[in-house]
């Protein structure tokens, strides 16, 4: 298995509505969180401890709120807010 990023609750439905640019702008951030989860958590299926805290990312237009879990080795993008700027 290997690290992958996901829709997840209601930001999946969110993406519906939601301009397309800004759209890719979170796809490219998601990315770059897989890209980072998966360097620095090689064994993901062997955790230790708890998992790390999601925070929001800033991108053109809005903002999206992830969250790692290391034992599915998924990023979860669990919000976006799109704000029009």
């Amino acid at each position: 298995m290997s690290w992958k990023g996901e829709y997840a609750f209601g930001a999946e439905e969110a993406t519906r509505t939601a301009p397309a640019e800004f759209l890719r702008a979170v796809e490219v951030g998601a990315d770059e969180l897989v890209r980072a989860a998966e360097a620095l958590r090689v064994h993901g299926r062997a955790p230790r401890g708890i998992d790390p805290e999601g925070t929001e990312v800033i991108v053109p237009g809005g903002m999206f709120r992830y969250q790692i879990v290391v034992r599915s080795e998924r990023v979860y993008i669990a919000q976006i807010t799109y704000l029009g700027f």
